[in-house]
């Protein structure tokens, strides 16, 4: 059992890359205004909607944080207990062992000294380090949960307090004595870094600078057009913005925005759709065509989104002309503009000054329609961008001369913005040759490069199968003029018909026009023959693949003789053997039949031409007639049956031919010879 595939709607694409657009769409709630310092202020006058303070900018925050924490003294605790333990310790060793060793003058001297350097505190020298080296020299020590403030300077450190004790003994007593007494036993760090007070206090002082510094009250004015925009107005309409877009939180508020922008973006993509629906069916039919289109506006969207939201750069560095480019350079120029405006409206709705953008986006899509009307030259792609530069210089100034009505107001770096963008347009070059190998595409550049008769491969037709050469620059005017008067693609016709018979050049001399005197099917029989001939179709098709031809040249080589027979070859077998049974196959090429208008005039132009150089007499009526013959042939044959040709379109070349023929075959006149 056979299951059914389904094809998904175009629809969905359109729904899905709306969704995605609008998914990384800024989520703030926009504010409407743009202002830079130092410039005037573009827009009518503006009051305070409400009170609102004016916030510091974070370097004057920052600054004055810096500033409260250079007086932070941080807080270390010291233990009581210690100093309890060690002398209760000493007090236990003297009567245990030391009294032996020492008078009661050494233990009374040495129990004063243990009180005042536990008073003083012994701290770790890794502490002491850290203190130094951080500049501090003051703290506050806590004992008892009440804090004094001390200097480093009196803290100890076990060695200090050892030195301490030894060097200030009374002169009475003996220092070797004492160092006899195992002093270290008794000395142990009392101060500790107390993290927790010392985090807390740093908060509160933190949390005591004041972010703001002033207020704006509601209906107070801010600025009006034309003002120039100074620190303290630019400071306020910062601060404007900033409680503007604060406002928009919450998950059900970002989830209404979300939704507007889902319906806003939908909408644009929705005329696009109508667009292609209405006006070009065969590239909404088609899949491939329909994401490069989507692709197209969804990589202009992104980067806009992420220049806006980031602050990456300039948004007019961004190339968009590259959309309408290399849209008409695959397509034509009305889907060109038409996607291009769709991807600006789009991008109008996250970028700064929205009018000028449009204005200026706009005018550079008309310039690409105008300048790349006939596109044959990779130059043209050059001078294209080159008129974009122009169009975008002259549209700001004469932009900002209109608003501003003052030559200094021009902000002479977007001419900086504007020839990046330039040069980002020249890349279109490569983009196209990419693009082509990605998509399968095949550009009118394309088909004029490979049209060139010092191709390598048309070369050596040329130089190995000169009468098929000559056969395949008829077929081409031939087709060429047909397609142009039916609206196919003339030089993509043009092209397939200069390279349709290369296979010839495997056996030239089994095509009679390329034969002398000798023809070598007479040793041959017909099947033989006829296979022969065919191969020409399947040889034809490996030498294109393997010099890289585009698909849609190679289209032609396999369906210019459809899924017709070797006529002449198949008639003779059938008369000379009338009650044999024939393999059809053999005598049948390998297909399939032509599926476009262009593969179709191609195949009509190519048996027209081949059949005209048979007759006797090249008049208008006899020309008719073989055009009218052949071509009614293909048809009853089925092999036009998959191609969108009306019967207008087949009279119409029909006519092309004949007329063309009748030039081809015009006889000229003989010059007389001077009389003597």
């Amino acid at each position: 059992m056979k299951l059914k595939s389904y094809s998904i709607p175009s629809v969905i694409y359109f729904i899905v890359s709306a969704l995605l657009i609008a998914y990384f769409f800024p989520r703030e709630g926009k504010f409407r205004y743009q202002f830079y310092e130092g410039k005037p202020w573009r827009y009518g006058l503006l009051t305070a909607p409400s009170d609102f303070p004016i916030y510091k900018t974070d370097e004057e925050v920052k600054a004055e944080k810096d500033s409260v924490l250079k007086n932070f003294e941080p807080y270390y605790r010291l233990d009581t207990k210690t100093e309890n333990n060690e002398i209760a310790k000493l007090r236990t060793n003297y009567n245990a062992t030391l009294h032996s060793k020492a008078t009661p003058a050494y233990m009374q001297y040495i129990e004063k000294s243990l009180i005042y350097l536990y008073n003083k505190g012994v701290i770790s020298p890794q502490a002491l380090e850290d203190l130094k080296k951080e500049d501090i020299f003051k703290v506050n020590l806590l004992e008892n949960n009440i804090a004094r403030p001390c200097y480093i300077s009196d803290f100890f450190t076990v060695k200090t307090a050892y030195e301490y004790i030894i060097n200030n003994c009374p002169s009475h007593l003996d220092k070797a004595v004492l160092q006899s007494c195992d002093i270290n036993n008794y000395l142990e760090e009392n101060i500790t870094y107390d993290q927790g007070t010392s985090e807390k206090v740093r908060t509160d002082i933190l949390q005591s600078v004041s972010i703001s510094n002033g207020m704006v009250q509601a209906g107070e004015r801010i600025v009006d057009r034309g003002e120039i925009i100074d620190n303290h107005t630019y400071n306020v309409l910062r601060s404007l913005k900033t409680v503007h877009e604060s406002k928009t939180g919450g998950t059900q508020r970002q989830s209404i925005i979300l939704a507007g922008q889902f319906v806003l973006v939908f909408g644009i993509m929705f005329c696009f759709w109508l667009y292609l629906w209405s006006f070009r069916p065969r590239i909404f039919h088609n899949k491939k065509n329909t994401f490069f289109l989507l692709s197209c506006i969804f990589t202009g969207c992104i980067l806009t989104e992420l220049c806006v939201t980031y602050g990456l750069f300039n948004i007019y560095i961004l190339p968009y002309a590259i959309v309408p480019i290399v849209i008409r350079t695959f397509f034509d120029s009305r889907t060109a503009l038409f996607t291009h405006l769709v991807t600006i409206l789009i991008c109008s709705l996250m970028a700064p000054f929205p009018h000028e953008f449009l204005i200026l986006q706009i005018i550079a899509g008309m310039v690409v329609t105008f300048s790349l009307k006939e596109l044959s030259q990779r130059s043209q792609l050059i001078r294209c961008a080159f008129f974009i530069f122009m169009s975008y210089t002259i549209v700001y100034i004469s932009l900002t001369i209109y608003q501003e009505a003052d030559f200094k107001k021009i902000n002479w770096m977007m001419m900086l913005y504007f020839g990046i963008n330039f040069i980002l347009l020249m890349f279109t070059y490569v983009l196209v040759y990419m693009l082509e190998k990605t998509f399968g595409y095949v550009s009118s550049i394309t088909l004029v490069e490979l049209s060139n008769i010092n191709t390598p491969i048309l070369k050596k037709l040329s130089e190995t199968c000169p009468g098929t050469f000559q056969h395949s620059l008829q077929v081409s005017i031939l087709a060429s003029e047909a397609a142009a008067k039916i609206g196919a693609d003339s030089q993509l016709v043009r092209t397939g018909a200069m390279y349709h018979d290369i296979g010839k050049m495997s056996n030239p001399v089994f095509f009679t026009e390329n034969q002398s005197s000798v023809n070598p099917h007479d040793k041959l029989a017909f099947d033989e023959s006829a296979q022969i001939i065919i191969s020409h179709i399947t040889e034809g098709v490996k030498i294109a693949e393997k010099a890289g031809l585009p698909k849609a040249v190679i289209n032609f080589i396999r369906t210019h003789h459809g899924r017709g027979k070797a006529k002449y070859f198949y008639n003779s077998f059938k008369n000379q053997y009338p009650d044999k049974e024939i393999d059809e196959e053999a005598f049948t090429y390998p297909g399939p039949n032509p599926f476009s208008k262009e593969t179709a005039v191609l195949m009509m132009a190519d048996s027209v031409e081949a059949a005209s150089r048979s007759l006797k007499e090249h008049t208008e009526e006899g020309i008719q007639q073989l055009v009218n013959k052949i071509i009614d042939s293909q048809i009853a044959d089925g092999l036009l049956r998959n191609t969108p040709l009306t019967y207008k379109d087949v009279e119409t070349i029909k006519n092309v031919f004949v007329e063309k023929l009748k030039i081809m075959y015009h006889t000229r006149i003989s010059y007389p010879d001077l009389k003597k």
